[in-house]
């Protein structure tokens, strides 16, 4: 699963760079700019990829580990 990921965010990455249509000038529900509707989607798409990234590629333990941290220096 990191491997795919990996390339979602690869993907992300390129779509970014949306050279293709930086001259259209049409408008997206009579009022958004067409290139800022991209923008948004691609940043919905952003989120989602991260959720994910952190859902599956989040190190177990390592929340346990900090709490340990934590509570041991508050004994003290």
């Amino acid at each position: 699963m990191k491997y795919a990921i990996w390339i979602l965010i690869l993907l992300l990455l390129v779509l970014h760079q949306d050279y293709w249509q930086w001259d259209r000038s049409e408008v997206v529900f009579g009022f958004l700019p067409y290139s800022l509707a991209y923008h948004a989607v691609i940043s919905i798409a952003a989120g989602i990829v991260w959720l994910l990234a952190v859902y599956f590629c989040w190190p177990d333990g390592l929340d346990d580990m900090a709490a340990e941290d934590v509570g041991g220096d508050a004994r003290e």
